[in-house]
């Protein structure tokens, strides 16, 4: 039975979007520097939560998640410097993808804490 609702492919769909941002970047010093640094970043949480479904032990699994919520706080701090910067115009272009970027930092740090809760019950 298929699930509604899949953090992995929403991660998935999340890179392909943020390497939309990264191409509608300006091919300039600043720009291509923003580039770099972001596709390192939005490709982190897929790659990192695909390995935490395959986490050796509970506190595997909460550092891949950790890690997961560091590069998408990254992800957010980037966009609001491209947002600062006014690199991609108009700037509504970027709500979408910070709504989504902001709606899964709470989801991850949501599925940290009740892992760290479910950990401590064991």
């Amino acid at each position: 039975m298929a699930r509604n609702y899949d953090l992995e492919d929403r991660l998935i769909n999340y890179t392909c979007r943020m390497i939309d941002v990264v191409e509608s970047l300006p091919k300039t010093r600043s720009g291509n520097y923003m580039a770099g640094q972001l596709i390192k970043s939005c490709h982190s949480p897929a790659f990192n939560y695909s390995e935490s479904q395959a986490a050796e032990s509970p506190e595997d699994f909460i550092h891949k998640l950790k890690v997961v919520l560091k590069e998408l706080k990254e992800c957010r701090t980037s966009l609001k410097i491209i947002i600062k910067k006014a690199y991609i115009t108009p700037l509504s272009k970027l709500d979408p993808i910070y709504k989504e970027t902001e709606e899964l930092i709470a989801i991850v740090g949501k599925c940290i804490s009740t892992a760290g809760k479910n950990k401590n019950k064991r």
